[in-house]
Order: C-alpha cells, then structure tokens, then sequence
C-alpha cells in the first residue's frame, strides 16, 4: 500500500472520528463543525474516552454481523470443519499477494496518533478531567496498541516497530519499514502491556466493558507465552532470529542481532517466565464460574452454560471483557445458528474423541466405559461434563423462552442435516456444539440476536500459567496442579491428571494437531496439558494461534490429513433416506463421502473435483504470511531485493506465485 496513502486515509479516518464524536455532544458545548482541528480534539476526558472505545471494534475481535460470530473462528481447524477447505491447507493455491495482506498500519496509525497527541499534553497537565480516568482511557490505547502487533506477530513474525505518526517523506518512511525481530516485537507488546497494566482501573466501568488491569495482564501472559514457545519449537529454523535461513540476517541493520537474554534460550526462559507471573496475577485474583451441569431448565440455570450466551456478561467473574449488543441496533445471527447448524462449522471427530471420560480415562482406556460413537447419545454418555453440555444430540430443546418466537429459531434439535448444500442449513460433520446458544427464541429473527461476546476469560490464564510452568521447567508446580485441578472439578472430570497421563499411549491421539510438535509426538504430560486446554477454549477462536506456535503441523508436509466428522455410516445411516445421502466420487449429485473411504463423514471429501478431495496438506512456509509484492516495489531503491523489507521464509517475492520447494 503506498505510504503517502496509508498517511492521508489516516487523517481522514481521525477526521471522520472527530465529527461523529463531536456529534454526540451537546449541540450548545461544540464548536461549529468547520472549526474542529485535531489541535482542538484529545484535550478533555470524555473526548478521549471516546477515541479510545472507537478504536474497539477495529482490533478486539466479537461476532459478526451473519456468521457464527467468534465460535465459528476456530473453523479449517483439526477442532472445526467447514464445507471448502480453506488454502493454507492445499499446497500451491495460496499465494504471495500483489497488494494489501497483513502489512497495514492502519489501526496502528489511529494509536500511534493517539498517544503522540495525549502523552505530552498529559505529562504538561494540559488534559481536563478526572485524573484516573484519564490514565484508565492512555491505558486502553497501550493496550490496544499492543494487541494490534499480536496480530502482526501472529501473522509475519519479524515487523516493523512504529510508534510515532510519521511525516510524509519517502525516506522516512522507507527506513521504518525495516523489520525488527520476533522477540523485540513480542518484549515491545509486553512493554506496552506494562504500561497498560499500570493504568488500567481494576473495574472501569462496572460492566466489563471496558478493558482492565486483568486483560492487560491476561493478555501479557498470552503474547509471552506464544514467543516463547515459537522460539522453542521454530529454534534452529529459518523462522527465528539468527536460525538457519533467517531472512533478517541478510539485512545489514539485523545482521548482528543478539538476543536480549543473551541467547535463545535464555529468551525463551524469560518469556516463560513472564507468562507465568502475568498468568498467576490472573489467575489468582478471578475464580471460575460455576458449572451445576444442568442442561435445559430456564429455572436452575447453568452459569457456566449461560455465560458463553449470556445478554449481560457482567455478573459471570470469568468474563474480563466482553462487546454489548443492543436490540434492533447493534445485532448478530449467533442465536440462529447455535440453535441450528452453526453456520456449517462442525466440531471434527478429532476434537470430539479429545474429551476424557468423566472418570478421567481416555476412551481407549480400559476401564473408560466409553460407550462407543454409533449414536450421538453414546458419544456424551459418560463423558467430560463440557462435552455433555456442549456436543448437540437431536432431540434435544433450543428453546425454552417463547417471547415473541423468531422466524429463524429451531425448537427442537433435528437429526444433522449433513445433505444440504447451503451455509445456513448444512450440518458438515454432524457434529455440532450448542457453546453460545441462548434459549431465548425471540433473538432468533434473522440478524436480531444481541448476545455478548466474550473478548477475555480468565480460565485462558490458568491454562497459560499450566503450559508455561511446564514449558519451563518439565515439571508441574503446586499452582499449576491446582489450576488444573480446579479447571476438571469445574469440567465435571475427576481432577486426578496423573491417572490421565498413565493412561495416554499417544500413538492414539495422532488425529489431534497438538500431539505433535515438529512431527515429533510431545510427552502425555505436556500434550494433556494441551488437551485441557483445547477441551476448555473450544471454539473460541484461539486454535490456529496454538497450533502455529507449538509447530503442530509439520507431519501433514508429507502425510495427508482427513478432517471427519460423526460416524455416518453406521448405525445414525438409518436417520436418513438414500435420496438425502446421495455418494459417489464421480457424481456430480454427491452430498456425503464415500463409505469406502471411512465410516465417518468425510464433508471435504464428497466429490473427486475438489482440491480438498485426498486431504489437507502443509508446507512449512505456511506458519507465517506472505507480504505483497507491492510493498516491497514501494520501498526499493532498485530491484525488489533492495527494499529493507525482506520476505518470510519459502516464500517468493513474485506475485501470485506459492511457496518454493512445495
């Protein structure tokens, strides 16, 4: 994008700010609207409260408007399957863009001119306004900053660290386009969350929908803990500071890095050492709601259950931050679809077979009781109380409250509708969840559903603290045990993990991703450590994020990987007639997969034409993004190599061109 662009659309977009927020002001308090200057905006603390809450819904992520909201994100997932299987899953058909990608600075620009304009006027005394609250709304922009460059760790490693608004010049703008390494992109995230976490209010506003202290630390815990384990799983490749291939080295300004701690070892050692102490803070201070185990009664409600759907977030102490609807003006289509068919996301067999039994077992132990997965009844019996109250069955009632029943709502559970063709009515694993669903059928007109979204939850720091405590040690302290003892008490498992980790062979658990670090199975210890955490966080959409930094895909490079659903062909065959579950690799009229491919439905494997048809494959490029060629011909002062940008590892600086060595 070109950078005298990104500058004007910048001033714009704050333009555009001031004349909506000054709009909310009393018509007599404002200026004429020809008047407003940034000169005379950020100066008061309303106004920059404003600013601030603006910036929520560009970088926070909630539901959107007609999907599945944040409980359809873990989808193209080994948790989640989607009818079309997504491109990073198909070697050579994702490709280096020409324009636009990852490499944006938009929101960066919208902070970054934020605190250039507050701090010093802040810091002369030149704000007007309650003085914590003034600190509180500084806090949220640090905050937002830097869960803005998460994003951008995330996605290319290596970026650029801007923290003025920078002027106009070409050649100012060239020299901050060079990449700083991985770790000095995550210690500027957790500097900025320091900052944050120092003034952040513990309570806002009351109704946690404002960040707070516990987010800032929640999320320090989560940045600190996916670097260190990047480092330690990527250590040695060319996806690291200073490992082999590493294209930084190639640029003179990153040619003689050294790590802070001395090492990559050492840094490695740091980061966990910082997830564990923001995690602790967390965890220690916000109890976990309550799980009753009821299922279906609007009188005993369950406020575990309920939180995930909750209209109000407020009173649940877990929820640390979560995005208010309001009906009939800010609306989603959640409840439509946790009440149907999840907008064709389907939990994989995978995620299902992932839950132990109630007693602890993994369904292949002996002694489990597992009953087996010829009825979706047999597949929750007896099992972790979070699958029983989670996993759909038919039958069962989605609506208990009839206030006005809306068009869309589904009242009673019907048995998967694996054969439909559209989005909004397609079950494509048979598997579907209920996380989310709200029995009020009134929010189930099309588009009128106006539940929260949980942003943070603060079982996250539990399971952050647990995997870096062992990640660092090898070992599972006294926090970790009772952390992990209270998240199975709360799961309705018996909290003996120990009797877990004896039972798990994990030549077993291999259609689980995160069994695998580098192709190489990881200990039972550390992969239910994994489990509990992928059981916990299902569908919330921090998946791909765990999977990326555990390294956990490398053994799809040579070896496919079949996403399947619910076992179709057995005795659930009988749900259906042979017009609805038409088969056949050559048959254009094919809706479901082949038995001679496997009992279990294959919903990316219905028909021979699809790329997807001989499974999901992985290329090691594939961890990180590509960047846009055009960012490169902006920057370069000849050829594209001379451009300080370098390009991430396997991947070409051609345009529409996939990685090399495929």
């Amino acid at each position: 994008m070109n950078f005298k662009y990104i500058m004007n659309i910048g001033v714009l977009t704050v333009f555009s700010a001031l004349v909506f927020l000054m709009s909310c002001k009393k018509a007599l308090d404002q200026e004429p609207l020809s008047n407003i200057t940034p000169d005379k905006y950020l100066q008061e603390e309303s106004q920059l409260g404003a600013y601030a809450v603006a910036r929520y819904t560009s970088i926070l992520p909630s539901h959107g408007n007609w999907s599945f909201g944040t409980f359809g994100i873990d989808g193209n997932t080994d948790n989640m399957v989607l009818p079309d299987l997504d491109n990073k899953f198909l070697p050579g058909l994702w490709k280096v863009g020409t324009t636009g990608g990852d490499w944006d600075f938009g929101n960066i620009f919208q902070v970054n001119y934020f605190l250039n304009t507050v701090i010093p006027r802040w810091k002369s005394g030149g704000i007007v306004g309650n003085s914590d609250n003034i600190k509180q709304y500084i806090g949220e922009i640090y905050f937002l900053r830097a869960y803005e460059y998460f994003k951008k760790l995330q996605a290319l490693g290596d970026f650029p660290i801007v923290t003025n608004v920078l002027t106009d010049n070409k050649e100012v703008l060239i020299e901050a386009s060079k990449r700083q390494p991985s770790s000095e992109v995550a210690r500027f995230i957790l500097s900025d969350l320091d900052s944050a976490a120092m003034l952040l209010k513990i309570s806002p506003d009351g109704s946690k929908n404002r960040i707070s202290k516990a987010c800032a630390q929640l999320l320090k815990s989560r940045v600190a803990l996916f670097e260190g384990t990047w480092l330690k799983y990527f250590k040695g490749t060319a996806f690291v500071p200073n490992g082999s291939g590493w294209p930084g080295k190639s640029k003179s300004y990153n040619a003689n890095y050294q790590f802070r701690s001395g090492s990559i070892d050492a840094e490695i050692d740091y980061l966990l050492g910082e997830a564990m102490a923001a995690a602790k803070e967390v965890a220690e201070s916000v109890p976990l709601v309550e799980n009753t185990g009821v299922i279906e009664s609007p009188v005993n409600q369950n406020p575990y259950f309920n939180m995930f759907s909750a209209v109000n977030m407020a009173s649940y102490s877990e929820v640390l931050l979560w995005r208010q609807y309001a009906q009939g003006i800010v609306t989603h289509n959640v409840p439509v679809y946790a009440q149907a068919n999840n907008y064709a996301v389907g939990l994989t067999r995978s995620m299902v077979e992932s839950f132990l039994m109630s007693n602890g077992l993994p369904i292949y132990a002996a002694g489990s009781n597992y009953k087996g997965d010829d009825q979706l009844s047999d597949v929750r019996n007896g099992r972790d109380g979070r699958l029983v109250l989670f996993l759909k069955e038919p039958g069962q009632k989605n609506v208990l409250l009839n206030f006005g029943q809306g068009d869309h709502a589904t009242e009673i559970e019907p048995v998967p509708q694996v054969w439909e063709s559209g989005y909004d009515k397609k079950y494509s694993s048979g598997y579907a969840i209920r996380k989310g669903l709200n029995y009020d059928a009134a929010q189930c007109g099309n588009g009128a559903g106006y539940t929260g979204s949980i942003t943070f939850r603060a079982s996250e720091a539990y399971l952050n603290y647990m995997e870096a405590c062992y990640e660092k040690t090898g070992s599972v302290d006294a926090l970790a045990t009772k952390y992990w003892q209270q998240l199975r008490t709360r799961a309705k498992v018996n909290p003996d993990f120990q009797q877990t980790i004896a039972a798990t062979i994990m030549s077993k658990e291999t259609l689980d991703w995160g069994a695998y670090s580098a192709n190489v199975l990881v200990s039972p210890t550390l992969y239910n450590i994994r489990r509990e955490r992928r059981n916990e966080l299902m569908a919330e959409g921090l998946r791909f994020m765990d999977l990326k930094r555990w390294r956990a895909m490398d053994q799809m490079i040579s070896i496919p990987y079949h996403f399947e659903g619910f076992k179709l062909w057995g005795s659930m065959k009988q749900w259906y007639n042979d017009n609805q579950i038409v088969y056949g690799a050559g048959n254009a009229k094919a809706v479901v997969s082949d038995p001679a491919l496997s009992v279990y439905l294959r919903p990316q494997e219905i028909r021979s034409n699809a790329d997807s048809y001989n499974g999901a494959r992985w290329v090691m490029a594939h961890y990180l993004s590509p960047i846009a060629v055009q960012h490169f011909v902006i920057t370069a002062q000849g050829g594209l190599d001379t451009s300080p940008i370098y390009q991430n590892p396997g991947w070409p600086l051609t345009g529409g061109s996939g990685p090399t060595g495929n």
